[in-house]
């Protein structure tokens, strides 16, 4: 058990789509000293080549609720480009289909421009928060 009198953080996120981290994302951090306390901006950070954040700013003492802001606008942008760049080599009658057959919302942009996850925290206690992401979806977890 940990003697600490705060609680810390940390995250990283894979990219489900190709099963690889996600380099690149700022995540930012906030934290607040109740449930109905406004938020404070703490700073942030980006993932590395393992998708990890591995300097996250540590929590202030009396932390209750954590907000992991991430940007993932700029990476899906960047992999859906690299994904139609890969199209290329299929077939022109192929390609139509697809691009009939594909959601109305791929055309305008990133269905997700932002994920933000909130959640409580207990003091003593490690929070590793990992973000499973793909250009439709995405689920996070408590892990270790």
């Amino acid at each position: 058990m940990s003697t600490s009198t705060t609680a810390s953080v940390s995250t990283h996120i894979l990219d489900t789509s190709v099963g690889r981290p996600a380099r690149g994302v700022a995540v930012r951090l906030a934290a607040r000293t109740g449930r109905t306390a406004k938020w404070r901006e703490l700073g942030g950070s980006a993932t590395d080549a393992d998708g990890r954040c591995k300097d996250l700013p540590a929590l202030p003492a009396g932390t209750t609720h954590v907000r992991l802001d991430f940007e993932v606008e700029p990476y899906l942008e960047k992999s859906t480009d690299k994904s139609a760049n890969n199209s290329v080599t299929k077939s022109a009658n192929k390609q139509a289909d697809a691009q009939q057959d594909a959601p109305a919302n791929r055309d305008s942009g990133v269905f997700f421009p932002e994920v933000v996850i909130t959640f409580a925290v207990k003091p003593g206690e490690h929070y590793h928060v990992p973000l499973l992401l793909n250009p439709f979806g995405y689920s996070v977890y408590r892990g270790s």
